[in-house]
């Protein structure tokens, strides 16, 4: 029978006890300095044991624990990381006008799933695919589209490059976009009328974090088609860059567009940050009236989350250059090509009361956007109104529950055009 540790000491002191009622002093004094060094020795085992078994109890409980055979696959000699995982977000909009009931609806606003593999420690693939509106058919106004899909591969010196169709480094929103990640039901105006969100386009890119808390990112890729420029609808009015944007759909590449930007980190809590992208927009069109047309968008954006405050603030600027031989031929259209756009936001949100998993934050947000700044090209007796500049309140609160989940409520008040205020209702997750 093999005896555990603290058995073998009691029965080494219990067998010692007869010996030592015979002994002399000095070999009384010998046997218990034999003992004492024998218990030494096994509370020195004990510890060792204890050691290993707290080893082994504290690795078990760091490693992840696979949700399912769908979500993670440990194959292919990953050190025990999933390979594959499944993410997703999504969310539900009810939005109710406050001088039209009868025009409340409520939209399935989207839903994506995100797939990522990993090839190998430095090598991967993400992907993520959307449905807008519920129900994506040639009679019904849904859209199915690829949002991401592109390698990413790292490397030793810290320099990550990627290639495919990916997010545009502009603002806080375009790349963080999830319903979890930003307040209110709908995304602002700015970060969608001026930066349009989600933007994405296919080339290359290349970034870094360095020590200090700046990050960087340089690219070459696809850009706008000016030719998609539909003078007779107002969807420029609403987005100008939106109106011409590809895609990676069938995407002319005759001119491409080049981007950088940067952001620093270097004090908790704070995130200061600006991009610029630059790229021809004709396309080698044949006959075209702007062939050296050129766009380019800027920003300047910050974030501050100093204890329960949320902070932020965007100011982002558009221009399209070489426009007025094209303008001249819309003459008598609503919505020329404007040559400026702008907008910016400040944004404040508070952590008012937190139990268990449940958080309830109240946010107020104030922006100012022009989708058409000025126009150029303009016949004199013809011309197109600039602007206006509208302005927008939206106040309301998010309610985290869990990790993943949120609830949303605002209301929304225009200044220049009162029939679009609004009250919201809103239900999003991300995993």
């Amino acid at each position: 029978m093999k005896l555990t540790l603290p058995a073998r000491a009691i029965a080494l002191a219990f067998c010692t006890l007869p010996l030592l009622a015979h002994a002399s002093e000095a070999d009384l004094m010998q046997r218990l300095d034999k003992l004492a060094a024998e218990l030494d020795q096994v509370k020195a085992e004990l510890a060792a044991t204890r050691k290993k078994s707290d080893a082994v109890e504290a690795r078990q409980l760091a490693e992840p624990v696979p949700v399912a055979a769908s979500q993670a696959s440990t194959a292919g000699g990953m050190g025990g990381e999933p390979q594959t995982v499944l993410s997703g977000y999504g969310e539900i909009n009810y939005n109710r006008p406050s001088k039209d009931a009868s025009a409340a609806q409520t939209d399935v606003r989207r839903a994506v799933i995100g797939i990522q593999h990993r090839f190998d420690a430095k090598t991967k693939l993400v992907s993520e695919f959307e449905w807008e509106h519920a129900v994506t058919s040639a009679d019904d106004k849904g859209e199915a589209a690829v949002e991401q899909l592109y390698i990413e591969r790292e490397f030793d010196n810290g320099l990550r490059a990627k290639v495919g169709l990916f997010l545009m480094p502009a603002g806080l929103l375009n790349t963080n976009h999830e319903p979890t990640a930003f307040y209110g039901v709908e995304r602002n105006f700015v970060e969608t009328a001026i930066i349009p969100s989600t933007w994405r386009e296919a080339g290359i890119g290349l970034s870094s974090t360095l020590d200090n808390g700046l990050t960087w990112d340089l690219g070459l890729t696809t850009g706008f088609d000016l030719g998609k420029w539909d003078a007779a609808s107002p969807d420029g009015r609403e987005s100008p860059l939106a109106a011409i944007h590809q895609e990676g759909q069938l995407a002319k590449s005759r001119n491409l567009g080049g981007h950088a930007a940067l952001n620093w980190r270097g004090v908790p809590g704070l995130l200061l940050g600006g991009s610029v992208f630059s790229g021809e927009v004709a396309q080698g069109a044949a006959n075209f009236s702007a062939p050296k047309s050129r766009v380019t968008l800027w920003d300047v954006h910050a974030r501050y989350t100093p204890g329960k405050w949320d902070l932020a603030g965007v100011y982002a600027r558009g221009t399209i250059s070489n426009t007025g031989a094209l303008n001249a031929t819309f003459a008598g259209n609503p919505t020329p090509v404007p040559s400026s756009f702008d907008g910016w936001y400040l944004q404040a949100a508070y952590q008012a009361w937190k139990s268990q998993d449940y958080v309830f934050s109240p946010f107020v947000r104030y922006e100012q956007f022009n989708t058409a700044r000025s126009y150029a090209g303009q016949e004199q007796g013809v011309e197109v109104a600039t602007g206006p500049t509208e302005k927008v309140t939206t106040a309301g609160a998010n309610l985290r529950v869990g990790e993943g989940v949120v609830l949303k409520a605002d209301y929304q008040k225009f200044q220049t055009d009162r029939t679009r205020d609004r009250f919201n209702l809103g239900m999003g997750y991300a995993f």
